[in-house]
């Protein structure tokens, strides 16, 4: 009888235990929270495109520190959670993550301000969709005729994730 009394102590202590440490808020614990102007999570505000001479340049806006990135080419865009295809048209597709982050605030307003599916008649971009906002990750598709050749890098002061895609040679077709 009496181990069945410390058991269910332990128990209990451990159960209250964990709803308090429930209700720290998450900032609390550390030494440093984040200031008011630099979310906890990235957020994904923007994607915006141009043309240049020799290629096109697709740029995601960025406000917090820039998460890990990954780009792929696939045979076809889908969006996060549905799995539904997009309906960009294209024949190649770059498919591009940020994780962690979110196209999302807190209460769970868009801050995201840039295409959700757009034609675009550059010559070798030629369509951009947001594909998802789901479970920390924002995905961004674009769409070439084209198998793209293409490079990455960072940009600061704003946070810029930025894709230069090279001009199709004329006459040759991928």
């Amino acid at each position: 009888m009496h181990h069945r009394h410390t058991l269910a102590a332990v128990a209990a202590g451990i159960l209250l235990t964990a709803g308090i440490g429930a209700t720290i808020p998450a900032g609390a614990a550390g030494t440093s929270a984040p200031s008011a102007s630099t979310p906890a999570t990235a957020l994904v505000v923007n994607a915006r495109w141009g043309g240049h001479a020799t290629f096109d340049r697709l740029v995601i806006d960025v406000r917090g520190a820039m998460p890990p990135v990954t780009v792929h080419q696939t045979r076809s865009l889908h969006y996060d959670g549905s799995g539904e295809r997009v309906p960009l048209a294209g024949k190649y597709f770059l498919e591009i993550k940020l994780s962690p982050a979110a196209a999302h605030d807190d209460a769970g307003r868009s801050v995201y301000q840039g295409p959700r599916l757009l034609k675009i008649h550059l010559p070798a971009l030629k369509g951009v969709a947001l594909t998802g906002d789901f479970e920390g990750v924002v995905g961004i598709g674009a769409a070439f005729d084209t198998k793209p050749e293409y490079k990455t890098f960072r940009l600061h002061s704003p946070e810029r994730f930025v894709v230069d895609i090279a001009h199709p040679m004329a006459g040759c077709r991928a």
